[in-house]
């Protein structure tokens, strides 16, 4: 018996992301994601996803090429999601239909599958399996999966360890070695020596930042910087909006905190916000409904806008945008698609970094200049 591995997606871009191991004569598929600049080029072009097929949409670069794992297909006995994050997970709705097997991944990554499934119309064959960190699943008699947690910019992410009898492979792709997180148990240390004692066979791992010769801070770094310019900085009379990824449960959990302490009105804006939030809440991860407004839909949208711009100093907005996205709500107010007017002094906030890729860069730096054209003052990287 001996193991394959096939890097199907995403090792020479960021995004995308898709691999196989063959473990004798059974195979394990791990992640099935979008590249996420060409999903944004396709939004920004109005060209609908669904409309294509799936031939269409490995062709325009959009889901991963997994004609390469072919002679594989039938021998397929897993598809196992890490973490939720659409250039993990973006292509299942495309792809995972093709093959005969579950798809397995922690409570809030199927939930938000779940959502995403039901907004792309798709009902797929495939059982989905819940399994939390620290629990093992047998997928066949010679593979047993095992979920650590693993902290990261997402809820319940894994490490996926499966135990075979060739050894250990180690599946990590995007984690945060962070022992203070806001939300989620730390890493368990002690569970990994022990692998590590019994002998890891295969490690595939990665993380956007690996590259880069520094300790990437503990998210409760994230909050006290969050903490310092929320609270920190006069904005009696302003509009404050803050920007992060929809996922970042975490990071939303410091926003909501702070504008509370703020004394202000939290409203929560769109679709994707709504996704995510909802997925959270499903499982009682959250409750951020207690605290705030969430609103997700076109026209409620304006109206709440129409509603802020009365009174732009009661409220902290939350939203998308902070990747400079051509259709989020913020870069819909920027460019007066959306019923708020900018004054002189609104403050936004862009609690995240730019994704290094060359469309999100150029995305982000577009609306960085309609902003502050309009006077409104920026706080960037926190």
């Amino acid at each position: 018996m001996k193991i394959e591995f096939s890097a199907i997606g995403g090792y020479s871009e960021v995004g995308m992301n898709m691999c196989a191991f063959k473990i004798g004569d059974e195979v394990i598929i791990c992640d099935m994601g979008f590249y996420l600049p060409e999903v944004v080029r396709l939004q920004d072009e109005e060209i609908v996803k669904t409309n294509l097929t799936r031939e269409e949409l490995i062709h325009l670069h959009v889901i991963p090429n997994d004609e390469v794992i072919k002679d594989w297909q039938t021998k397929v006995k897993a598809i196992v999601l890490p973490h939720c994050h659409l250039d993990h997970t973006g292509s299942v709705p495309y792809l995972a239909g093709f093959y005969d097997c579950p798809i397995i991944g922690s409570p809030y990554t199927l939930e938000v599958l779940k959502s995403i499934l039901k907004d792309e119309g798709v009902r797929l064959k495939n059982k989905l399996r819940v399994l939390n960190g620290n629990d093992f699943f047998k997928i066949t008699e010679n593979i047993t999966l095992e979920f650590q947690n693993i902290p990261h910019s997402t809820p319940q992410t894994m490490l996926a360890i499966f135990h075979t009898p060739e050894g250990i492979i180690i599946y990590g792709n995007d984690f945060k070695l962070d022992n203070n997180p806001t939300l989620g148990p730390k890493p368990n240390y002690k569970r990994l020596g022990e692998l590590g004692e019994k002998g890891v066979k295969l490690l595939v791992c990665d993380a956007l930042y690996a590259h880069e010769d520094r300790k990437t801070p503990s998210e409760l770094v994230a909050k006290e910087m969050l903490k310092d310019v929320m609270l920190g900085i006069e904005n009696t009379d302003n509009l404050v909006i803050v920007t992060t990824f929809a996922s970042h449960i975490a990071r939303l959990k410091s926003i909501i905190e702070f504008g509370n302490k703020m004394g202000r009105k939290i409203v929560i804006l769109g679709r994707s916000m709504n996704k995510y939030i909802s997925a959270a809440e499903n499982i009682q991860l959250v409750n951020f409904s207690k605290d705030a407004v969430i609103t997700k839909y076109g026209e409620d949208v304006r109206k709440k806008l129409r509603e802020i711009q009365k009174n732009p100093g009661k409220y902290l907005v939350i939203c998308t945008g902070h990747q400079g996205e051509p259709r989020s709500i913020l870069m819909r107010i920027a460019t007066k698609e959306l019923p708020y007017e900018f004054k002189h002094g609104d403050q936004v906030i862009f609690a995240c970094k730019v994704i290094p890729a060359p469309i999100n860069i150029a995305n982000r730096a577009a609306m960085e200049a309609k902003l502050k054209q309009k006077g409104v003052r920026l706080f960037k990287d926190i």
